[in-house]
């Protein structure tokens, strides 16, 4: 399924509840964006997706099909998101970990706080090179697409940095010379 049909099938629940499109959208989204979309000029995010099926007292899942891209990404980002609420991140990395064709820039921003909350977890617990490593991955992520967010990718630099430098100094301090003396 394309936009077109999600947009068919978005306009029909709508106009089946005998509703407009001012009455649709509320302050959440424009009239002029619920067009488009009906149209399948726009393809909505998932927030808006929600949003629309919550107005129209429908399920998300009536609008995409049972199967294909729409479907499966949508499926795993609702499910990412609650992994992040439930705090269970390499859960939610692990949902994330395929290419997105329809809601990339989402699944971008989830990567980007899934990965920076698992890189906070690793750096607690000590263990400094998955902090380090899922920083560089929360660092990448923060910065591709729409969610581009520039704080989350400083904080991911920062936390990068501090942990490569308490991983650097551990190995330092290992490194001794023929005396036992450390170099």
């Amino acid at each position: 399924m394309d936009a077109k049909e999600m947009g068919r099938r978005l306009k029909a629940a709508r106009l089946a509840k005998k509703m407009t499109q001012s009455e649709v959208v509320g302050d959440f989204i424009t009239r002029n964006m619920l067009s488009q979309i009906e149209s399948g000029v726009a393809t909505p995010s998932i927030k808006t997706l929600e949003y629309l099926a919550g107005v129209l007292d429908i399920s998300m899942a009536s609008l995409l099909p049972q199967s294909g891209a729409y479907a499966n990404e949508a499926d795993r980002i609702v499910k990412a998101k609650k992994a992040i609420e439930d705090g269970d991140h390499s859960a939610a990395i692990e949902l994330l970990e395929y290419d997105c064709e329809v809601f990339g820039d989402e699944a971008n921003a989830l990567r980007s706080i899934a990965y920076l909350a698992a890189a906070n977890e690793a750096a607690a617990a000590g263990e400094l090179q998955r902090a380090v490593d899922c920083a560089k991955q929360a660092h990448e992520y923060a910065g591709l697409g729409i969610y581009e967010n520039s704080s989350r990718a400083e904080e991911s630099m920062k936390l990068m940095n501090r942990s490569a430098k308490m991983l650097s100094d551990y190995y330092a301090a290992l490194i001794t010379d023929t005396d036992g003396n450390k170099n």
